[in-house]
C-alpha cells in the first residue's frame, strides 16, 4: 500500500491498522486510528540495537527474530484471537522494513490478507510535513475577542449548527493561556500535527472554516506554518462583551482550576514578573477566599486585556464586530448563529463588511 495524500489515509478501507513499532515510538505519533501491537518493546529494541553495535549484525538478527516470534505469538493468542478469516489488516513499522514485514508474513500464513505500508511511518510523516507547510485548502475566518468572550464554546455551538470548524485548542488539549493547561496534558508536536492535517483534509474547500484566534503556540505546541499564515491573514470576527459577563464566564469555564487551589496559586505566582507585588497578593487572597469572579475580572482588566490591545495596535485586521451583551449558556447558540452568518459575509464581501473597525 502506497500513501499519496493525507485524505487517502483518512479513507483507508482496512479492518485494522497495526503499528508494530515500540510503545514509545507509537506514543510520540502514529497513523490516526492505528493500534499498537509491538513486535519489539522499548527494552527489547534497545537490547537488539546494542547487540548489533557491540557484537554483530548476525547475533542481533537472530535474537531479534526470536523476540519478534514470541511477541507475535502473544498478539495472535490475545489481541487478535477473535479476528475472523476475512479480516484485512494494514501493517507498518518505522520504514516498512523487517518488523512490519515479519509480522505481516505471520499474519498471511494464518490466512489473513495483510498488507504493508510502503515506506512505513516515515511515508506518513512526510505527507504530514508537506501538508503542514501548505496553504489552507479553502477560505478561513478567525473568531477573535479578548480573554473570556466564550470563543471556544461559540465555535463548538457553530459546529453543532453545521459550520466547518477546526478546534485548535481541542486538538492541542490546551486553552492557550497561562491558565490553559488541561487534564491529560499535551501530546507530542508530531501527534498534534498528524491530527490537525487530518482535520484539514476533511474540509470542504468551497465553504469557510472557522478558527479561533491563537498565537503561534498553543501551550507547548507550535502551529504549523500553513495554518499560522491563515490565522494571521484571514478576515476576523471580533466578539465584544462586558467585563462582568466575561468574568462570570471564565469562573464557570475554568472550574477545573478553581477547584484546585494549589494549581491556581502556582499559576498566579507565575505572573509576578509582570505585575506589582501587592496586586499578586490581592489575587492570591481572592483565590483563597473563593472569589473567582472578581479574580477573573481583575486578571482580564489588569493583565490580559492590556496585552491583547497592545497586540491589536501592532496589526491591522480586516474584521467585523459582534457585541455580546450576555455570555450566559443560553446566549451561546444565538451568538454562534451570528458568527456563522458573519463568516459567510466576510468571505463574500471581505472589503465591505459592516462593522469593521
Amino acid at each position: 500500500m502506497q500513501f499519496t495524500s493525507v485524505a487517502q489515509v483518512a479513507g483507508l478501507d482496512f479492518d485494522t491498522i497495526i503499528d508494530v513499532r515500540s510503545p514509545s515510538e507509537f506514543a510520540e505519533d502514529h497513523i490516526p486510528g492505528a493500534i499498537n501491537l509491538p513486535v519489539l518493546d522499548d527494552d527489547q529494541r534497545a537490547r537488539v540495537g546494542t547487540i548489533y553495535k557491540q557484537v554483530s549484525s548476525f547475533d542481533a538478527r537472530k535474537i531479534g527474530a526470536a523476540l519478534v516470534a514470541q511477541n507475535s505469538a502473544r498478539h495472535l493468542t490475545e489481541a487478535l484471537a477473535d479476528k475472523p478469516g476475512g479480516w484485512r489488516p494494514l501493517v507498518y513499522c518505522w520504514r516498512g522494513g523487517q518488523r512490519s514485514g515479519s509480522f505481516a508474513t505471520i499474519l498471511r500464513q494464518v490466512g489473513w490478507r495483510a498488507e504493508l505500508v510502503e515506506g512505513g511511518y516515515k511515508t506518513w510523516r512526510k505527507l504530514v510535513v508537506e501538508a503542514c507547510g501548505a496553504p489552507m485548502p479553502g477560505p478561513v475566518v478567525v473568531l477573535d475577542g479578548n480573554t473570556g468572550t466564550a470563543k471556544t464554546d461559540i465555535l463548538k455551538a457553530a459546529a453543532a449548527q453545521g459550520a466547518q470548524v477546526i478546534d485548535l485548542e481541542g486538538l492541542a488539549n490546551h486553552r492557550g493561556s497561562l491558565f490553559g493547561a488541561m487534564a491529560g496534558g499535551q501530546s507530542s508536536q508530531k501527534d498534534f500535527e498528524s491530527r490537525l492535517v487530518r482535520a484539514i483534509a476533511a474540509l470542504d474547500p468551497a465553504r469557510p472554516v472557522l478558527l479561533e484566534a491563537e498565537s503561534s503556540k498553543i501551550g507547548d505546541l507550535q502551529l504549523p506554518s500553513g495554518i499560522w499564515a491563515a490565522v494571521r491573514s484571514a478576515p476576523r470576527i471580533r466578539l465584544r462583551a462586558p467585563l462582568s459577563e466575561r468574568a462570570a464566564y471564565l469562573a464557570r469555564a475554568y472550574g477545573d482550576i478553581t477547584t484546585d487551589p494549589a494549581r491556581l496559586t502556582a499559576v498566579i505566582d507565575k505572573l509576578r514578573p509582570f505585575q506589582p507585588a501587592e496586586r499578586i497578593e490581592r489575587w492570591l487572597a481572592q483565590a483563597q477566599a473563593g472569589d473567582f469572579t472578581t479574580l477573573a475580572g481583575e486578571l482580564m482588566r489588569d493583565h490580559y486585556d492590556q496585552r491583547y490591545e497592545k497586540h491589536r495596535r501592532r496589526h491591522a485586521f480586516d474584521e467585523q464586530v459582534i457585541d455580546a451583551p450576555s455570555l450566559a449558556p443560553e446566549a451561546i447558540e444565538a451568538l454562534a448563529a451570528q458568527v456563522i452568518a458573519q463568516s459567510e459575509r466576510a468571505i463574500r464581501e471581505p472589503a465591505a463588511s459592516p462593522g469593521q473597525g
